[in-house]
């Protein structure tokens, strides 16, 4: 998940969960040391799980995982999202000091990181039980080789206020672009901010981008893209004009630039949780990460979830949707008991915690039934049935790639550069 958080997972769950995840092996996990044979491991565990409901899960879920394995020692290191994913992470990957188990977002990014030699290969200690998770866990596998584990699974969509929708006179979420430009009217014809957007960490903004670039693009062009590293076909073109022209009907909040995406009561996120915006475009992990922001009690009964609006004359397969998901990887000085770490995490009992904090879809579809926020079971429900699945691009493409377009896309929201301009920052990142 690009940034966490939501409801509570009781002791009693956990505690039920490390009954069935098993004891510590002599044959389980990588590296020299682990939790077995009586040894003592302690391994620093690196998530950005920093506040709310998952940071909850997660300190249960270490308590519980120290009862049930008393050589080891889990150590829970929260680290806000940003600057995990991007200054920690690529710093001590570099470095050699990596953490022991760390927050890992497959694809492209995952596949970079390999060369650091620091990642270990789990392909051979997952393959009895990752089958259980689904066909998803290969957006964590380089050449068919397993790198790292999936915990939950997104789908990126619009969160939106019912209330505010009501005061505007909206009965029913937009299905075309059309009809999104003209809600915006309505909106602001009532004096409500139609858009919140957090252009200040980028990854927001290119959120827009790639959902254009998938509505214009058919899902063999999208998939191409991603492969050659290369955004060269002209729907790319004409998804940057077109997003120049939404993004001219004025539809975001005013300082849009500045404003965070998720840290804060005036992040894009509060302002949707505290009414002050109508709409949100953001990961299925919104409901938890507004919680924690607004003081209404009622915030997941009132917010709602519809897909990015169809475009006319758009190429690309309809019903399309952007996402991703989150996993942990572990490095290779990790041991055995990392892997066992991981197992139990996806675990059925823990993974209804995952659920309940209301972040997106658990990577165990056993657990599905603990989902119980309404826009949440809307927003899943349409990712089952898509016809396609395109990774957030700056996770598909390499680290150094995406990061070149995340930046280019925050560019071009702030008016600057051509309509080929992220296509030209992709290109030249892709040359180094």
């Amino acid at each position: 998940m690009r940034r966490s958080i939501g409801a509570v997972l009781t002791c009693a769950a956990v505690a039920t969960a490390v009954a069935g995840c098993g004891s510590s092996s002599s044959n389980s996990g990588s590296g020299s040391s682990g939790g077995s044979g009586g040894k003592t491991a302690t391994l620093t565990w690196w998530n950005n799980a920093t506040s709310g409901g998952l940071l909850n899960t997660w300190n249960q879920a270490v308590k519980a995982f120290h009862a049930a394995h008393p050589g080891v020692v889990i150590k829970n290191v929260p680290i806000q999202n940003e600057e995990l994913q991007n200054t920690k992470e690529p710093a001590a990957l570099q470095s050699g000091q990596i953490a022991d188990i760390f927050q890992q977002w497959g694809g492209g990014r995952e596949a970079s990181q390999i060369d650091s030699g620091e990642l270990a290969n789990l392909t051979s200690v997952t393959k009895s039980w990752i089958g259980e998770l689904g066909a998803r866990v290969s957006a964590w596998q380089v050449n068919g080789q397993q790198y790292g584990v999936p915990y939950d699974l997104h789908v990126v969509g619009f969160w939106y206020r019912k209330d505010l929708f009501q005061k505007a006179g909206i009965t029913s979420p937009p299905k075309t672009l059309d009809e999104l430009e003209a809600d915006d009217s309505k909106l602001k014809a009532a004096g409500i901010v139609p858009i919140a957007v957090g252009s200040k960490d980028m990854w927001p903004d290119a959120f827009w981008y790639e959902y254009f670039a998938i509505r214009d693009c058919p899902s063999a062009t999208i998939d191409q893209a991603m492969k050659s590293v290369s955004l060269k076909a002209t729907c790319f073109t004409t998804a940057a004009q077109q997003l120049r022209s939404f993004i001219k009907t004025n539809p975001f909040e005013p300082g849009f630039l500045g404003i965070a995406a998720q840290v804060g009561a005036g992040s894009s996120a509060g302002m949707l949780g505290n009414g002050k915006a109508a709409m949100e475009l953001q990961g299925d992990w919104e409901p938890g990460t507004v919680q924690p922001l607004t003081s209404d009690k009622n915030i997941y009964n009132q917010l709602g979830w519809f897909p990015f609006p169809s475009i006319s004359g758009g190429a690309g397969t309809p019903g399309a949707v952007l996402g991703g998901g989150d996993g942990f990887s572990c490095s290779t000085k990790a041991g055995p008991a990392c892997a066992e770490f991981l197992q139990y995490i996806d675990s059925v009992p823990v993974q209804k915690g995952v659920a309940a904090a209301a972040v997106g879809l658990p990577a165990n579809p056993a657990a599905s039934s603990a989902i119980t926020t309404p826009g949440l079971k809307t927003a899943i429900a349409y990712e089952k049935a898509t016809p396609y699945l395109a990774t957030y691009f700056d996770v598909a493409l390499p680290v150094n790639v995406g990061t070149a377009l995340d930046s280019a896309a925050a560019d071009f929201f702030a008016g600057q550069g051509s309509d080929a301009s992220i296509q030209q920052a992709v290109a030249s990142a892709a040359s180094k």
